[in-house]
């Protein structure tokens, strides 16, 4: 055999070898480690090891020749169309709810993933008002990627209601697919908005105000329901109103346009900006000023034979008449308010013959120190301050003196005052709840705020005495009810050129032994002789409640 061909013995001795102890060999103490000799891996698992890297190898560097030789250039036009983008999670808008948690404002998810601003109830669209969505330029690319709110309560309360936008990083390849997502800022929804406003007690009046508007012709209408001890306000209604859905989304530009030919003015919030001639409804406010200034009693009686005559200074043997609505006879103040005497309240306006009036001053004054002429601070935007008429209003505006008889038709809601309709709610509960001008809130859980009208609490208990015999006894029987005791009074303004519409109002508030609740409303530009129909939105709001035992009615 040759050399090569023999097993070559390994010269060196191992350890082992040498300090065996043979006595140990047929016993292991495995503590020392004796008795044991390890055995060498068989050199086959060397060789398979090698192998299957070796193959590894093999197919790892055939996958880099398809890629990077064989198919290189196209691999690298399509990942140089594979984009990575941080796409912006759009935040849910906070939602709106009434003071029982009712939605008024909410979140609509789009099949697309986009959200919608909904609003389920149209009447309360000038107090909530609409928004303005995040908006795509001509690529899709949105350019501004904030939820605004544009009017109302929206706009009022953005930033608590605006919420924060989160990011999430997408890789899209050539097709438009998105091959990997991944969120890196969460979104944050905003804050809830809870109102003082009754969602039902709101349906029930915008339904009772739009069903006489529109039966009787009037061309536009508004309602406010005010807690009298706090300022919160449970409902109010401005009709016809505009949608909040139909501007949040822009269109349809049909609708759009109807709202501006309009003559009821929808985008005009008549609660809050609408002024008017209030007519009869401020002849309380003037009973209590007169009675705390002395110039009548509760006592007092006044003959009403529908007119007042007055001799002209510049035109000797001619007199100046200022009529009444009606030939009353001898009326106190209770009757002179629940029969709404003209004659009466001019005498205590501005005096006649033996009667001494308080005089503009102080009718000014009074009409102040109820909150007239002046914003109530409901924190609505766009409200609107009304004008009491004084001489140097009439001399700035009309280069003219004033008159007695400009007196005579103040006292009586008429000539230039102009009032709103959130003003005369916020005086009628100063009436009901003793001198309290409280600021009105529509925000739920408001601490109250609210500034004392100097005004006698015996005087007032005479006025609300005279607003409860309007309803029991003169013109405002409409609302004599049996579940709901209620105090009011009514009042017509004639307007137009030739005085042929009327503006039909009633004040008010219930229960009357125990105030809780003051209301208002006005009908706007109603054919000649519908001046009595404000007092009956309000019988039918109260039979629409007492029809589903609402805790607004029943006596207490």
């Amino acid at each position: 055999m040759k050399w090569w061909g023999r097993k070559r013995r390994n010269p060196e001795i191992a350890p082992d070898e040498i300090f065996l102890d043979s006595s140990n060999t047929l016993e292991v103490n495995r503590m020392r480690f004796e008795g044991r000799i390890e055995k060498p891996l068989p050199d086959s698992s060397f060789v398979l090891m090698g192998s299957v890297l070796a193959l590894l190898f093999f197919i790892l560097l055939c996958r880099a020749w398809y890629i990077q030789i064989s198919h290189g250039e196209e691999y690298a036009v399509q990942s140089a169309h594979n984009s990575l983008d941080a796409v912006t999670l759009f935040a849910p808008r906070g939602t709106i709810v009434d003071i029982h948690g009712v939605v008024l404002a909410e979140n609509i998810r789009n099949d697309d993933g986009t959200l919608e601003r909904h609003y389920p109830l149209p009447s309360l669209s000038h107090v909530l008002g609409y928004v303005s969505y995040p908006r795509k330029d001509a690529n899709g690319v949105y350019y501004e990627t904030v939820e605004r709110g544009v009017a109302g309560l929206e706009a009022r309360y953005n930033d608590l209601l605006t919420g924060k936008n989160g990011k999430m990083l997408t890789e899209t390849d050539v097709r438009g697919q998105v091959r990997s997502s991944g969120t890196i800022v969460p979104a944050v929804e905003g804050k809830t908005l809870a109102l003082s406003i009754d969602a039902d007690l709101q349906r029930h009046f915008a339904e009772a105000i739009e069903n006489i508007v529109q039966a009787k012709q009037f061309i536009a209408g508004s309602g406010i329901i005010m807690d009298a001890q706090t300022g919160a306000i449970h409902a109010i209604v401005s009709y016809p109103s505009y949608d909040s859905n139909v501007m949040s989304s822009g269109g349809p530009s049909a609708t759009i346009a109807s709202y501006n030919r309009d003559p009821g003015h929808p985008f005009l919030d008549h609660a809050i900006q609408g002024v008017y001639a209030p007519g009869s409804i401020v002849k309380p406010l003037v009973a209590s000023g007169a009675l705390t200034d002395g110039i009548i009693t509760p006592n007092t009686v006044i003959n009403d034979p529908g007119f007042v005559s007055l001799p002209d200074p510049y035109h000797p043997g001619k007199n100046f008449v200022y009529k009444g609505w009606k030939a009353l006879g001898p009326v106190d103040v209770r009757k002179a308010i629940a029969w709404s005497s003209d004659v009466f309240f001019y005498s205590v306006g501005g005096g006649y013959r033996a009667q001494k009036g308080l005089g503009i001053d102080r009718l000014e004054y009074w009409y102040r120190q109820f909150g007239l002429g002046t914003t109530t601070g409901i924190g609505l935007p766009g409200e609107a301050s009304g004008n009491i008429p004084n001489p140097e209003w009439k001399k700035a505006v009309f280069n003219e003196p004033w008159y007695l008889g400009d007196t005579y038709f103040s006292s009586i809601g008429q000539y230039s005052v102009q009032v709103t309709p959130i003003q005369m709610v916020r005086a009628t509960a100063a009436v009901a709840n003793g001198g309290k001008l409280l600021t009105p809130t529509v925000v739920a859980d408001a601490t109250p705020e609210f500034t004392r009208v100097p005004v006698d609490s015996a005087a007032l208990t005479v006025v609300r005495e005279g607003m409860r015999e309007t309803v029991t006894e003169a013109l405002a029987q409409a609302i004599n009810l049996p579940y709901v005791q209620a105090a009011a009074k009514t009042g017509t303004a004639q307007t137009g050129v030739r005085n042929e519409y009327d503006n039909s109002w009633v004040v008010g508030f219930f229960p009357y032994e125990h105030p809780r609740y003051a209301f208002v409303v006005v009908l706007e530009r109603g054919p000649g002789g519908t001046g009595s129909q404000a007092v009956n939105v309000m019988r039918n709001l109260f039979e629409a409640l007492h029809a589903e035992d609402s805790s607004y009615v029943g006596i207490p």
